[in-house]
């Protein structure tokens, strides 16, 4: 799973366009937040720039490896690439507009032309965003990409995403109504939405803003679209381990790991989003929320020991020791 510059090469360019304008953005935001004193929402006016750019930086480099690989279908799987790397573009670069603005991207309800026009285009690309996540999952369901494990990543991280995706649609409608607040200058604003349940948008958690208030469908929304990260990382690292270790060069093993891995996180998503639409802060959960997550941890945690030792009975000696006589067995022939 190594990657060479080559191979980058052959990654899905469109894709890789948006990523090089997500780390410009990721820098020109990042500098704001340091020398640009305002605010919306007692939050810097660039946080949100500077959170979107990290993440579609993240989740475009992902596609843009990922889409190359696959063998059916290859010339939809690039189209709905481009799709989501223009739409991408357009969302972010909207965002970001208004920020220099000082004024808010999501859920302004504010009748300047710049931000009707705006609002339109960016509800309309969050849809794109969502469609092309969706058919690239269903499509991954019908072919395999390098062992079992890497497939089953990439379908399961895939399929988080886009139900991370599919939670945005839902964060508009978690407000208790329209309301006004200021922009960066002092002026009215009405906001038609807000991001979490019980309690209205503000400070929040240092960096994610994330309320510590009430219910925030942020949480769930950036789990879940980062999954796909997350399991090929995994994956990585076992693969880097199976070097060492002799019952993790088993393809079995690390498919059967690496569900583990899926199942918790997938658990973790589901909690989240459950704890977000009933009001709940994720910094301040009740018994029912501990008791649903330590299940999660020792499900989790108990499958993954006894795949250990399943593997482990599989290679007699269990390991490095194991691997090491093997080695000089064969060095000996």
């Amino acid at each position: 799973m190594s990657i060479t510059f080559s191979d980058v090469r052959r990654w899905h360019r469109p894709l890789l366009v948006m990523v090089a304008a997500m780390a410009c953005l990721v820098v020109v935001a990042g500098v704001g937040l340091v020398v640009d004193d305002r605010e919306l929402l007692d939050g810097s006016i660039w946080a949100k720039p500077f959170k979107f750019a990290v993440s579609f930086v993240l989740y475009g480099a992902t596609l843009a490896w990922m889409l190359p690989q696959l063998r059916r279908a290859r010339r939809t799987m690039w189209t709905l690439g481009t799709v989501f790397a223009v739409t991408g573009l357009v969302d972010v670069a909207f965002i970001a507009i208004q920020a220099a603005r000082g004024t808010y991207s999501h859920f302004n309800n504010n009748t300047d032309t710049f931000n009707q026009v705006g609002q339109q285009i960016f509800a309309s690309g969050v849809i794109g965003l969502f469609g092309a996540s969706v058919v690239i999952a269903v499509m991954l369901l019908f072919q395999r990409v390098g062992e079992r494990a890497l497939t089953w990543s990439l379908r399961a991280g895939i399929g988080l995403a886009a139900l991370g995706m599919g939670v945005a649609f839902h964060i508009a409608g978690s407000s208790e109504g329209s309301r006004t607040v200021e922009d960066a200058y002092g002026r009215p604003v009405t906001l038609g939405g807000a991001h979490g349940v019980g309690a209205p948008d503000g400070a929040g958690m240092p960096i994610t803003n994330w309320s510590t208030q009430g219910g925030d469908l942020r949480v769930p929304h950036f789990i879940g679209l980062h999954a796909i990260q997350v399991f090929v990382l995994a994956l990585v690292l076992l693969t880097a381990l199976a070097t060492r270790v002799a019952w993790l060069r088993s393809e079995r093993v690390r498919a059967q790991l690496t569900g583990v891995v899926i199942l918790g996180y997938t658990g973790v998503f589901v909690i989240t989003a459950w704890q977000a639409y009933r009001g709940q802060s994720l910094v301040h959960p009740d018994a029912a929320t501990w008791t649903a997550f330590g299940a999660t941890v020792a499900v989790t945690a108990l499958l993954a020991v006894l795949t250990v030792a399943a593997a482990r009975r599989r290679v007699p000696g269990g390991g490095r020791h194991a691997l090491r006589r093997r080695d000089l067995a064969l060095r000996a022939g």
